[in-house]
């Protein structure tokens, strides 16, 4: 026997039209939830291009550091010139190259850089300047995602410029350099940067001063990358 309400509609079609009304509410909740996932898939392919910069050792949608790069630099150095009272500083800017490798979250690389500088002083007679210096530095960091922290070291060399009474010399000495910066990817290719160096330029005789002369300085820089 079949039982119906006062309106003469029997229980089982209420609740079979009441069972139809929520699948079809759960089936147009999956279409659009099926509809945005694609959605956020095709903006990610258009953010990332054809060559998403995935690496093997990298989980699936991480920023690689991997590969080869080219960029530029601009910065201020400030030091001094060892037994002698100037202080050479002024604007630096120049070109670096280099090469990541990267496992999981650690990165590793080669970095070179030339640069041309300002930096200069005069004291009484003698005037210090350095035209220009480079290095050639390793570098090796932790990357979260994105955003690299890392330490740098390594060779550097460069010019130190004396000038007493309208005389001058020049010498080209090598030294070190050690350093920190923190590195930044805002899209697939680029990256920005800034890190801070300190540069030693080792002694060397200057006939013109009659002193064993030096340049030491800090460099604080920022700069951008192009990954290859």
């Amino acid at each position: 026997m079949e039982f119906r309400n006062q309106t003469g509609v029997s229980p089982g079609l209420v609740a079979a039209v009441a069972w139809g009304c929520v699948m079809s509410r759960f089936v147009w909740g999956a279409l659009a939830l099926v509809a945005t996932g694609w959605t956020m898939s095709a903006r990610a392919a258009d953010l990332y291009g054809s060559r998403a910069p995935y690496t093997v050792n990298q989980p699936l949608n991480a920023y690689s550091w991997a590969g080869p790069y080219l960029g530029g630099n601009l910065g201020y150095g400030w030091g001094s010139v060892a037994n002698n009272p100037t202080k050479p500083s002024g604007f630096v800017g120049g070109v670096q190259a280099g090469y990541n490798w990267q496992n999981g979250g650690w990165v590793f690389g080669l970095e070179g850089d030339i640069q041309a500088t300002g930096a200069e002083e005069t004291f009484a007679p003698w005037k210090f300047s350095n035209p220009w210096f480079g290095t050639v530095r390793g570098r090796a960091g932790y990357a979260f995602n994105n955003i690299l922290f890392f330490g740098t070291g390594g060779l550097a060399f460069g010019e130190l410029r004396a000038t007493t009474f309208g005389v001058s010399e020049s010498h080209t000495n090598a030294g070190w350099t050690l350093g920190a910066g923190a590195e930044m990817g805002f899209a697939p290719n680029w990256s920005a940067k800034i890190e801070y160096l300190y540069v030693d330029l080792a002694n060397s005789n200057f006939v013109v001063t009659g002193a064993s002369n030096g340049y030491r300085f800090g460099l604080i820089r920022a700069g951008v990358n192009y990954r290859f």
